[in-house]
């Protein structure tokens, strides 16, 4: 091999994105692909480029985890502390998004380095975490799907929830009990999805089967 071959390779390998055990993207919708005659339902997640800006250590922190940083914020939204924090990234008014990864440590790692989108590949299982969509105050009959009572013959008790409480003992509402209240706007994660394809030219995840969370919010994906 000759000294041209031999830096060249050298360069590539340094221009390599951080694989990471996860990622963070953005989700942009649902569509159909097809493959081998086969109709398949996925949803568009965009990755943004990710760097890194911090590096966790059990010895410093307690844990091992590779912490990230994407999109620049304006200075007039930014604190002094993370903007200190983040220039060591590049970052010159801080992050929009701030995130991180638990994992073993990478060999290597260290802060300024771009996130590889290449970090999942076509055939991985995934967990995916996000926040449901947000359908505000709702009943026992629409978050809990109670059957409600009859629907004529002059009940009063059509969506309502019924009784609550006890007897005298213990004379309370047990913890848990279903009740009308905040619908959806929480944390969920679905498992076992499968990536079908990645595109990394224009930085879009292909995910077999729906995806939660409202078009444009982040999602996490962590290698099952």
């Amino acid at each position: 091999m000759s000294a041209e071959e031999g830096k060249s390779g050298e360069e590539q390998q340094a221009t390599e994105g951080l694989k990471l055990n996860g990622l963070y993207a953005f989700k942009l919708g649902m569509s159909t692909i097809y493959q081998e005659g086969e109709t398949i339902p996925v949803t568009l997640l965009q990755f943004r480029q990710w760097v890194v800006s911090q590096v966790k250590t059990k010895e410093k922190d307690g844990y091992s985890a590779i912490q990230i940083a994407c999109g620049n914020r304006r200075a007039t939204r930014t604190t002094a502390a993370a903007k200190k924090h983040l220039s060591k990234a590049g970052f010159e008014n801080g992050a929009e998004f701030v995130r991180e990864v638990r994992q073993d440590l990478p060999a290597g790692v260290e802060v300024g380095q771009k996130v590889d989108i290449n970090s999942l590949a076509p055939g991985d299982m995934v967990s995916v975490t996000a926040r449901m969509k947000g359908r505000g105050f709702a009943g026992v009959v629409k978050r809990w799907d109670f059957a409600g009572g009859p629907a004529s013959h002059g009940s009063g008790t059509h969506r309502r929830p019924g009784s609550v409480g006890n007897r005298e003992e213990p004379g309370r509402v047990m913890p848990g009990k279903r009740m009308a209240g905040q619908y959806g706007n929480c944390n969920i994660t679905t498992r076992n999805l499968q990536i079908v394809d990645v595109d990394a030219k224009e930085g879009v995840l292909f995910v077999k089967g729906a995806v939660p969370g409202a078009r444009n919010s982040i999602v996490k994906l962590v290698k099952v």
